[in-house]
């Protein structure tokens, strides 16, 4: 088991020699693959789930968003787990973990142990990805170019959330729902199959013990996430703070905060260090990428609506538009790869790029919602939203890498990709369900007003086709409205990143500072032979 040879051809010296090299890292992509599609509950079932397990659409969304959370607080632990163990074994128990969660969760209705359990589940899919790719890192590109790793690593895990969503629905319109947890647990299968007959152990380094790891730093945090998630999800259904469970919640959250930022400031090797905090640009990205994620939570919750409630799309139906946004999202990866790899442009257009597609996402479907509309006109929309995904996620990624360094990035990964994949899109999703309780009240109350025994009378109809006709048309008003506002508030945002990389800024001299200004203009009235004193100053 000695040290691979790092300058000579690629190599994986973890696999067996009978396995043939050039198959080598595809099998590792597989298992990638298979790992990115596991999930603790699969959404595209959702309605079929609420009425099986008996339990709330917020309910089982909670579970997404814990498994989430999952992936994201493990990110600071990924490399002390390499520097531990053997590829191996870190790959055959994050199966094993995948496995029995998937088995286990369609037959569990108790809410907190079913969320710990899709907790558990992203900490293994995350570690199993992790491993695969990590080890073809140098297949992909021999000199670590994050620029060539990152839009193609997308084009994974991307891909993958829209194929699962595929998969989902096919075989629970074919089957039955729980049959998809069966199909993860069968690749789990087979990627254990592999780890026993084609893979060795094998270290490139001593063992590296798992000593200084704060703990319950990490479950601090991870509570912290947690009830951010569970405010912002329940939130609408408990009436917000006008619900004492609210309000305890919003007080839980300060004191969890200020635990975890005192012990941040206090202990010597924290899980979040205090100077991760401090990199330039770290912010802003942080901002970028909540209002990112966001505006994209109108496909989760807008769009299902609009075809749910308004287009009368069976799942099978709606579940077509993931080819697109497939499309698009292999579009915007390969962009991304061509921007950023081959021509060396600037970060900040792509990511003005990334939002001109996002801005044709959001005024395409302001301009399309209709129940008149066939859903080939959703289409070039959806293949919008794929590719501003693509181009903004590995963009983002990109940035964190470059302004952090290595001892931080993956402590600012893991607050990335908590407010990438958690806290945007369950504050994007409480907005729109709270746009949705004003504007389809109000829009029934001015438009209803129409409808009275006078106007009936003179014109007989069928009164209960025309109400259920009226409440979906006042759906699809109150939908657009929502749109048009999500789709100024991108506008204003992309406008703000124009000015930001206006010409004028890089070619003009910079503005000096009102202290800067005083100085000069008070140096003005004394004589050329006084100098000022630091006094005068």
């Amino acid at each position: 088991m000695g040290a691979p040879v790092f300058n000579g051809p690629f190599i994986m010296p973890m696999f067996r020699s009978f396995v043939p090299r050039k198959t080598q890292p595809w099998i590792y992509l597989f298992i990638a693959v298979a790992f990115q599609l596991s999930g603790g509950v699969y959404l595209g079932a959702l309605n079929q789930m609420i009425g099986s397990m008996a339990l709330m659409r917020e309910d089982l969304l909670m579970c997404m968003y814990a498994n989430l959370a999952g992936m994201a607080i493990y990110f600071p632990l990924l490399f002390r787990m390499k520097f531990r163990f053997t590829n191996k074994t870190l790959l055959t128990s994050a199966a094993l973990g995948v496995l029995l969660c998937n088995l286990t969760a369609p037959y569990i209705t108790f809410l907190p142990l079913l969320w710990m359990i899709c907790f558990i589940e992203g900490m293994c899919k995350i570690q199993g990805t992790f491993e695969c790719m990590s080890n073809i890192q140098l297949w992909m590109t021999p000199t670590r170019d994050f620029t060539v790793f990152f839009p193609w690593l997308h084009v994974v895990v991307l891909g993958s959330i829209q194929l699962s969503d595929l998969i989902t629905t096919y075989l629970m319109y074919h089957y039955h729902w729980t049959y998809m947890n069966l199909f993860i647990a069968g690749l789990m299968l087979v990627v254990l199959l592999i780890q026993t007959i084609c893979v060795k152990h094998f270290r490139f380094m001593r063992k590296f013990p798992l000593f200084g790891i704060d703990w319950l730093g990490a479950a601090l945090w991870a509570v912290l996430w947690i009830e951010i998630a569970f405010l912002f999800n329940y939130g609408d259904w408990y009436d917000w703070w006008n619900s004492p469970v609210i309000r305890q919640l919003s007080a839980a959250i300060i004191i969890t905060l200020f635990f975890c930022v005192w012990r941040m400031m206090t202990i010597r090797h924290p899980f979040l260090e205090p100077k991760m905090w401090t990199y330039r640009y770290f912010w802003p990205l942080l901002g970028l990428i909540t209002l990112v994620e966001a505006f994209l939570a109108t496909e989760h919750v807008l769009e299902e609506i609009f075809y749910e409630e308004v287009m009368k799309y069976e799942e099978l139906v709606s579940v077509q538009l993931a080819w697109f946004a497939i499309i698009g999202i292999v579009c915007g990866c390969v962009f991304s790869y061509w921007w950023m790899h081959i021509k060396h442009y600037n970060y900040v257009r792509l990511i003005i790029v990334g939002f001109l597609g996002l801005i044709g996402y959001l005024i395409g479907f302001y301009l399309t919602l209709s129940a008149d509309i066939h859903i080939s006109q959703l289409y070039l929309p959806t293949i919008c939203r794929g590719f501003a995904y693509a181009v903004l996620s590995a963009t983002f990624m990109v940035c964190l890498e470059e302004i952090m360094t290595f001892q931080h990035f993956f402590q600012g990964l893991s607050v990335f990709n908590m407010l990438h994949m958690v806290v945007g899109g369950v504050l994007g999703g409480a907005v729109y369900a709270r746009g949705l309780a004003y504007y389809l009240p109000d829009n029934l109350a001015r438009y209803g007003s129409a409808i009275d025994h006078v106007s009936f009378s003179n014109n007989p109809f069928n009164l209960g086709h025309y109400m259920e006709e009226f409440i979906s048309r006042m759906m699809e008003v109150s939908i657009k409205q929502i749109y048009g506002w999500v789709a100024y508030a991108c506008i204003f945002l992309f406008l703000l990143l124009l000015l930001y990389d206006f010409p004028v800024r890089r070619s003009l001299k910079s503005m000096p500072s009102w202290r800067e200004v005083a100085l000069e203009i008070k140096s003005t009235f004394w004589r050329t032979t006084h100098i000022l004193s630091k006094k005068d100053k």
